[in-house]
């Protein structure tokens, strides 16, 4: 038998003139890396690769803060001249604290209107200047010194309200400041006793004598700052006097 032989359709192909058009993509020229759309109608300058309207972008957010950037101007049209010195918002007046202590260096001529306005600071000034001349002398005090201020304030303000009755107005702030100031005497002779010998009634002497000092000026505030104080001045004095003489003590031995 004789075999049959079949034809198949089998459609031409056809190759495009130029060849393969992937291959000639390869070897052709390299296109430009991808890069992102740009948006002219950013409102964000810095996404912009555009750097004439960053620029102009830049210009006109500073306008807006009434300056250029880098003018030292604050937004709202404030200035940094308005704003009040530190210390003065920390309630720290050096001027007041000059004049309170040059009021202490006279013990014949109290002022008692500087120490109507009543602070801490200077006082905490002068509690370090005494430890730092006990330090200096060898003794370390700090603590000691800061815990017998509070106790002595405690003391005389409890006192001078008990003296005075109903009439006393003495407040626990009023009665530290004045404390605090009155230990300027103490402070001078912790310097003093430097230069003092260790032993001998000459060291005795002149801590009586800044003792006296610090007692008279703390019993004149005392009197004239609160009400209820004149008629037992007496007895304020001794209670000024027994605080002075603890913390002399504390640079005498």
């Amino acid at each position: 038998m004789g075999t049959v032989k079949k034809e198949f359709a089998v459609p031409p192909v056809v190759f495009p003139s130029g060849g393969n058009p992937n291959i000639q993509q390869r070897r052709g020229v390299a296109t430009a890396p991808f890069q992102p759309p740009r948006q002219t109608g950013s409102s964000i300058p810095f996404m912009s690769f555009d750097i004439g309207s960053a620029a102009a972008a830049s210009t006109s957010s500073g306008s807006i803060y009434g300056g250029p950037i880098g003018g030292g101007s604050i937004p709202g049209g404030a200035n940094f001249e308005d704003e009040e010195p530190l210390l003065d918002e920390l309630g720290i007046h050096p001027d007041q604290i000059w004049k309170k202590t040059k009021s202490i260096l006279n013990p014949f001529r109290v002022k008692p209107d500087v120490h109507k306005d009543s602070d801490l600071s200077g006082p905490i000034l002068l509690y370090m200047f005494f430890g730092l001349f006990q330090l200096l002398a060898g003794k370390i005090q700090f603590g000691v010194i800061l815990g017998w201020i509070v106790v002595s304030s405690i003391f005389l303000y409890v006192v001078f309200n008990m003296l005075a009755g109903r009439n006393g107005n003495l407040n626990l702030h009023t009665c530290t400041s004045v404390v605090g100031y009155c230990m300027l005497p103490v402070v001078v002779l912790s310097a003093v006793s430097l230069f003092l010998p260790q032993a001998g009634l000459l060291r005795f002497a002149v801590a009586g004598v800044f003792v006296l000092w610090a007692t008279r000026i703390c019993t004149s505030l005392m009197v004239s700052l609160a009400d209820g104080g004149d008629e037992h001045r007496g007895l304020i004095a001794y209670a000024c006097f027994l605080i002075f003489t603890l913390f002399s003590l504390l640079v005498i031995f």
